[in-house]
């Protein structure tokens, strides 16, 4: 997931990317404390919480569409907090009189505006994209090849769409067996190793991590269309022996250089760094 904050009237209001399922997610006690103009969190959250009592014994659904995501805190800490999709929080604006109504609706319309003209021109979210990680300070090779690898990653899924693959938890179960395959960890761990929680690992991978990651899943695209593989157990079959490829190719180069491919190294700020985990030997 891809973590953006967003300021609306000088607040910032905190908002999460699902790759998996194209959602973003914002968090429901900034927006709340937008349209009650709260001083702080606190407060705001003491609010939404009498708002979700008394929805919840109206019968409401809004609560019941709320879900619980990892989001950085005041405080620099990962904390689960309530977030909603756009759609949630223009019913949930309706339930808090508030002269910031207006302009925060006109906020989520701007985003799903962006959202549909990405839909309609792809070329406009890489435009954005790219504009990002050159903020964040990545080199244009580093651009290049994250940009390439995603290309890779979406032909894959979509084979996987067509050939009946479940979107969210058997993608994430195909993903995890290819990086497990070429790795020798998974996402998890490898996330753990480069001190990451809520963070995209592919936007902390190394040139040589991304290009091995578009080597293993073109490899199993390839070899699932070789096979037309069709449903999990076939395209488990594709994903273990597209991983192993780029698994063989990592060891010989690791075996001419002498270096892991393989690494705990990423683009965290530097008061958000943590103690690094080697890397395990695969």
């Amino acid at each position: 997931m891809k973590i953006l904050p967003t300021q609306f009237d000088a607040q910032s209001i905190r908002r999460i990317y699902d790759e998996d399922t194209e959602t973003w997610w914002f968090s429901v006690i900034n927006v709340v404390q937008v349209l009650t103009q709260q001083s702080d969190d606190l407060t705001a959250r003491k609010y939404w919480n009498q708002l979700k009592r008394r929805l919840s014994a109206e019968g409401s659904q809004l609560v019941t569409n709320c879900h619980q995501l990892k989001m950085t805190a005041t405080d620099g800490k990962q904390r689960l907090t309530d977030v909603a999709t756009a759609e949630t929080l223009l019913r949930l604006v309706q339930s808090i009189p508030s002269p910031k109504a207006e302009p925060i609706k006109l906020w989520l319309a701007k985003v799903g505006y962006e959202r549909m003209q990405e839909l309609a021109e792809p070329a406009l979210s890489l435009d954005r994209a790219r504009q990002t990680w050159q903020q964040h300070g990545r080199s244009d090779k580093w651009i290049q090849q994250r940009m390439t690898g995603q290309e890779t990653r979406n032909k894959l899924t979509d084979y996987w769409r067509e050939h009946d693959i479940k979107e969210g938890s058997e993608f994430a179960i195909l993903t995890n067996i290819i990086h497990q395959e070429w790795t020798g960890v998974s996402v998890k761990e490898h996330e753990e190793m480069k001190g990451l929680e809520s963070h995209n690992l592919r936007d902390h991978m190394s040139e040589a991590e991304l290009i091995f990651t578009a080597l293993a899943e073109l490899s199993t695209r390839q070899i699932a269309e070789n096979v037309d593989a069709t449903g999990l157990p076939e395209n488990k079959a594709a994903a273990q022996a597209g991983g192993r490829i780029a698994r063989q190719a990592r060891h010989q180069l690791e075996s001419q250089t002498g270096k892991s491919v393989v690494s705990g190294s990423n683009y965290l700020p530097p008061t958000a760094k943590k103690v690094i985990k080697a890397p395990r030997k695969a």
